[in-house]
């Protein structure tokens, strides 16, 4: 009997997924799920693909149908499901087989397990793209020793998406939890840019009158552009969808309250332990969860009455807006993975990271390209300071300003575009206000009023409060 090249246990959405891919790449595969009826009918529906696929209906049987060293892919729900996953696997394994986590795990679990001392090996991995990609070619981000990538790592650049100079998008990021880090901050990155993206269609939708169809139409035009990119692709053909029950724009159907799983709430969390700015991922974080709250926003409404009113800004100044927020977004996200590499001794390749999300990913885009160029230039310097990136913000940041100024004035809630501006303005002050904090703490410190005099304002701070 055949035996396979790799085996993966969780046969949900994105399990399938990735095992067809695998399956189609050419390699042989061992399949198992909790469930024996969902293993047996996805390799009853697998087709063609159906003998490249082994089905186990047991641990033991998915072990002994991979050829040794061993390496199997966890798709299950992030938390304790992976632990008590890998807990099962650990007496069936020899100490050089490998476990791989492709879940949404917090990196911080990735760090616990790589460091727990497991009878076996272990590899953290992110995956994105969804089901489409799983299927068709994800972006894969790898964290773990690097012996343990290069072990799989034909496999994975094999079913990886392509990017258009024919690099697989998928490669090692770093020791330990690097790898769900990066996806946890692409996931952020995410947040952001469909946050923005939301607000802009809003003022269009409330501000300027138009249609759900010359909405689509306009994010289409948009998509020939700068702004080319997976998700403004999709809001283009959302935005024309035609619910068929209504008949009525798909849009305006649609519950207004977005979900989140908390990769973009771990990616807020974790930029403040690093005191590494966001602002415009917090903002997208936030607003999901004012979403959410659709009794009390409808209260609200009742009470102040319905905020957003027509405004006078231009489409192509809303298509300068979201050029600017992308990039300023895009900015503070690979900032705080350099932050993250200096905090935790992590070797990341930040032009390598932005080559990995140009394809295959949620948050592909045709600026990554220029942005892998800049980060290979100076890894350390901040994208807005990166020339191509520099004339780029001083064409667009006249339109976003004009845009929050005038979205502020007539009742628009743009959280993400204001957050970006207003750190864009941070970022550009030589002399900013922060003098006004250190003195306020300074003086509700040690020191009472009578302290406060000249001679220790020229010797520095005065002291620390408790």
């Amino acid at each position: 009997m055949t035996q396979a090249s790799i085996g993966l246990i969780g046969l949900g959405t994105m399990g399938a997924a990735l095992a067809l891919n695998i399956a189609e790449k050419g390699f042989p595969i061992a399949v198992w799920n909790r469930t024996t009826a969902v293993t047996r009918r996805f390799h009853a529906e697998a087709g063609a693909l159906a003998d490249r696929i082994i089905p186990t209906e047991s641990l033991a049987e998915l072990v002994a149908a991979i050829q040794p060293p061993r390496a199997i892919i966890l798709m299950v729900p992030a938390g304790p499901a992976v632990d008590d996953q890998i807990a099962a696997l650990a007496p069936l394994l020899a100490p050089e087989d490998l476990v791989i986590d492709a879940g949404n795990a917090n990196f911080h679990d990735t760090d616990r397990r790589a460091s727990a001392g497991l009878p076996m090996r272990f590899l953290g991995m992110g995956v994105s793209g969804g089901e489409e990609g799983a299927r068709h070619g994800p972006a894969i981000m790898g964290g773990g020793d690097r012996a343990d990538w290069d072990r799989v790592a034909p496999i994975m650049q094999a079913v990886a998406a392509q990017a258009e100079d024919g690099t697989p998008c998928a490669t090692w990021m770093g020791e330990a939890g690097a790898g769900h880090f990066v996806k946890a901050v692409h996931n952020g990155i995410e947040y952001a840019d469909m946050q923005m993206i939301a607000e802009v269609y809003g003022v269009m939708r409330d501000g300027l009158g138009l249609s759900a169809a010359e909405i689509g139409r306009t994010f289409a035009g948009w998509n020939q552009g700068v702004l080319k990119s997976y998700l403004v692709e999709i809001s283009a053909a959302v935005s024309g969808a035609v619910d068929p029950l209504t008949g009525q724009p798909m849009l305006d159907v649609i519950l207004d309250a977005a979900g989140q799983k908390g990769t973009g709430r771990w990616t807020a969390i974790e930029a403040q332990h690093l005191a590494a700015p966001i602002p415009v991922i917090e903002a997208a974080v936030m607003a999901r969860n004012v979403s959410a709250r659709l009794s009390e926003r409808k209260a609200g409404e009742a009470r102040f009455g319905a905020a957003p009113q027509p405004l006078s800004v231009q489409i192509d100044q809303l298509e300068q807006a979201l050029i600017a927020g992308k990039i300023l977004c895009y900015a503070q996200g690979f900032a705080m993975i350099e932050a993250a590499g200096r905090a935790f001794g992590w070797q990341l390749d930040l032009p390598g990271i932005a080559r990995v999300w140009r394809a295959g990913c949620i948050i592909r885009s045709a600026m990554l390209n220029d942005m892998a160029t800049a980060l290979a230039e100076d890894p350390a310097r901040n994208l807005i300071l990166a020339p191509f990136f520099a004339e780029k913000l001083a064409a667009a940041m006249p339109s976003l300003r004009a845009v929050v100024a005038q979205g502020v004035l007539s009742g628009h809630a743009l959280p993400a575009l204001t957050s970006g501006l207003s750190w864009f303005d941070m970022m550009r002050t030589g002399r900013g206000t922060a003098n006004m904090i250190q003195a306020q703490r300074d003086f509700f410190g040690a020191h009472g009023f009578d302290r406060l005099d000249g001679r220790d304002a020229h010797h520095g701070p005065w002291g620390e409060h408790g």
